[in-house]
């Protein structure tokens, strides 16, 4: 085996008697990431020092086996995935991808908000092949072979609305597989990708001064209840996601490099909080420091000092 380091991330190696060569395509649709893989033998392997590179830049990966078979290799359990078949996968552990002929594979990358799912879910169905053996999967599969297929042809409006889609189709296979795995709990679908949906409402309106629970709940013509309800699964309350996730948004903005970052008021301001002080209270009780020690901190870690 021929072994390359993958500019100081990733470690692809091949064998010494064939080429090493292949097409990686990458697009865009909205939030959501699509790439495409096709190449020869080669092995991709991942560590905790990659993982650590990308902390804080969390997502959930798909993949979906056009032609070939990928071997997924982590802490010795292995995985075949066909073609025809899709894996969610644990993004946030060391794995190894073994390819041992010529390959095509899709990888749908996606914000974990889009799906919902916890990290204990997410492990309880990573690396287990999808087959088209249900409804759900019978009609979630083919959708993702034509999204990646046409992924080139979807305008700027349509593709983040395809996108959206595919995340709720994927969303609600998810939930199915976790009642698979655990019959037990009842899980209850509809309710998930209600929740699902909620979230992505959320995420989409983060600069509305006037989300709250009553016009979510309006929104999805459900009652308030309701919505405490669906919330009440994992443990808070719509109104405490709506501030964590404004939070979140925050600290991304103010992680900016010096040039670019906006004013402390101006941040708040925009993700919706109407009083700076606050903000800042929050921001403090969350993350242990002030949003100017935050950016104070972040400048420093940027110019090694």
């Amino acid at each position: 085996m021929h072994s390359v380091k993958g500019h100081g991330l990733m470690d692809f190696s091949h064998p010494v008697d064939t080429p090493l060569s292949g097409i990686v395509t990458t697009r865009l649709l909205g939030p959501l990431c699509v790439t495409t893989t096709e190449a020869g033998p080669l092995q991709v392997t991942t560590s905790a020092r990659v993982i650590a590179h990308f902390t804080g830049d969390d997502h959930v990966s798909v993949l979906l086996q056009d032609s070939g078979s990928v071997i997924i290799d982590r802490n010795d359990r292995q995985t075949v995935l066909r073609p025809g078949s899709l894996a969610f996968t644990d993004t946030t552990r060391p794995y190894m991808l073994n390819c041992l002929g010529r390959f095509r594979t899709h990888a749908f990358r996606l914000p974990p908000h889009w799906l919902g799912l916890r990290e204990a879910d997410l492990r309880r169905i990573a690396e287990t092949p999808v087959q088209p053996d249900t409804e759900t999967a019978a009609l979630v599969i083919p959708f993702l072979f034509q999204l990646a297929d046409n992924a080139d042809s979807y305008g700027p409006h349509l593709g983040p609305l395809l996108a959206r889609n595919a995340a709720d189709l994927l969303a609600t296979l998810a939930a199915e597989r976790l009642a698979r795995e655990t019959p037990q709990t009842g899980t209850d679908t509809a309710g998930t990708v209600l929740r699902l949906r909620i979230k992505g409402y959320v995420e989409d309106h983060l600069t509305d001064p006037d989300l709250t629970p009553q016009t979510i709940a309006a929104a999805h013509h459900v009652s308030v209840r309701h919505v405490h309800r669906l919330f009440q699964h994992e443990g808070t309350t719509v109104s405490r996601w709506v501030q964590h996730r404004r939070l979140e948004a925050c600290r991304r903005a103010l992680s900016r490099p010096a040039r670019n970052a906006p004013a402390l008021t101006a941040v708040a301001h925009r993700f919706g909080f109407t009083s700076y002080s606050h903000f800042s209270r929050a921001f403090r009780a969350a993350y242990g420091m002030s949003p100017r020690e935050w950016r104070t901190n972040t400048e420093l870690r940027d110019t090694g000092s």
